[in-house]
């Protein structure tokens, strides 16, 4: 059986990993390989070969329909009417979305801290060693775990 756990970068990896080597798993079934991480920062455009779900644009196109309608309404009462009023009311609906969800885009890359996986635990073992490695890769904070049986 293959077990196959990711980690943060920390302590706790190498605490399952004498764990794992004291309940008997020898040292050369077990591999641990750190994943590299993006360098590049996250493209705010999609393209029509790439997109990942994330509009800049929905935001917008909601901020510029109400603020539309509410121009296109009071216009009535002030002076340039409902049409001069609805365009400047779609104009900056549009502009005001577009600005906060590339703010948000530009606040969640740098400065958050994400969970993210940086290495990759992959431990050979028996099936009736799989109770036990479950335990202790859990206690030892893995991100996820998944175990393929052997054909």
């Amino acid at each position: 059986m293959l077990v196959i756990a990711t980690f943060e970068n920390s302590l706790f990896i190498e605490l399952a990993i004498s764990a794992l080597e004291q309940k008997g798993i020898p040292k050369e079934k077990i591999f641990a390989a750190p994943l590299d991480k993006r360098t590049e920062p996250r493209q705010l455009f999609d393209t029509i070969h790439r997109a990942d779900g994330f509009s800049l644009f929905d935001l917008g196109a909601i901020l510029g329909t109400c603020l539309m309608l509410l121009g296109s309404i009071y216009g009535y009462v002030l002076k340039w009417g409902p049409i001069i009023w609805g365009i400047i009311g779609a104009v900056v609906g549009i502009t005001l979305g577009i600005l906060i969800k590339v703010w948000l885009v530009k606040k969640q890359n740098p400065g958050s801290k994400k969970i993210s996986s940086e290495i990759v635990l992959m431990i050979r073992c028996e099936e009736y060693q799989w109770d036990t490695v479950e335990k202790i890769l859990w206690e030892n904070t893995a991100l996820g775990m998944t175990r393929l049986k052997n054909t």
